[in-house]
């Protein structure tokens, strides 16, 4: 069992009880924060075999047993099923619900995989002077769906989802040889520079979170992201599974420097 930590058992208690429904960017700025994806056991073995092949975008911080809601390999008293701040629940592929909590829809088979986030990696990067406008701004992290396919596994398929953080070309170097060092919260970019060589049109409408800026002296600097599941759900079109809502994470107990190579 992970040793308990003070703010994330606070984050995730306010999520718990309904007053923390928004994305956790910047609250937790040492602390591993989760993608999650929820589905029934029979898909369980399919799912995993996509992380394994697709580690870039799903690096996996834990999976569950089937009905099991507890991750003391993460934190201390994490109840999967409330302590995120938002989630989705999805319905042959179309999103029917963004509620607070999946008591209400939860199942004894369905299996959790926590998933590494890109916001584990920007303390690292703000500490060695590297700004983040999204932070700066408090806003959501900007997410676009890309045509970089994922490699498919069973039914899952899809393409990679991508967050974008935009920075002069010293910073983004230097956010190169950072973010290389943390492999399982997506590494190192998998682009710089024109958005539409990896099929973005327009860095003013993400599809998931909230635009930023990026300034005539500036590079949008592009990252894997743990949304992709969620277009891979779509595509894939399975009949019941939970997500995170975009932005809105599992607060861990992990600290990000526990995460980091040599």
């Amino acid at each position: 069992m992970v040793q308990a930590n003070n703010l994330g058992l606070a984050l995730r208690a306010r999520a718990r009880n309904g007053e923390l429904s928004g994305h956790t960017s910047g609250l937790a700025p040492d602390l591993v924060q989760g993608n999650l994806m929820i589905l029934p056991a029979q898909y369980a073995g399919d799912f995993l075999l996509f992380c394994q092949r697709n580690p870039k975008p799903c690096p996996l911080l834990g999976v569950s047993a089937p009905g099991e809601v507890a991750f003391p390999g993460l934190g201390q008293d994490i109840d999967i099923r409330t302590d995120l701040p938002r989630y989705r629940v999805w319905r042959d592929g179309d999103l029917v619900n963004e509620p607070v909590d999946v008591r209400a829809v939860w199942r004894d088979d369905l299996v959790s995989f926590v998933i590494g986030c890109s916001f584990s990696f920007e303390q690292a990067l703000l500490d060695a002077g590297v700004p983040l406008r999204h932070v700066a701004q408090g806003r959501n992290v900007a997410m676009y769906k890309t045509h970089l396919s994922t490699v498919a596994a069973g039914p899952f398929h899809g393409p990679m989802v991508v967050s974008m953080r935009p920075m002069k070309a010293a910073h983004a170097i230097r956010a190169v040889q950072i973010t290389s060092r943390f492999p399982g919260v997506h590494g190192a970019p998998v682009h710089l520079g024109d958005p539409g060589q990896i099929g973005i049109s327009r860095l003013d409408a993400p599809d998931y979170g909230d635009a930023v800026e990026v300034l005539p002296d500036e590079l949008p600097v592009f990252w894997a992201c743990g949304v992709t599941p969620q277009a891979v759900v779509q595509a894939a079109r399975l009949p019941f599974c939970i997500t995170h809502a975009p932005g809105a994470m599992l607060v861990t107990d992990l600290t990000n420097v526990s995460l980091a190579s040599l």
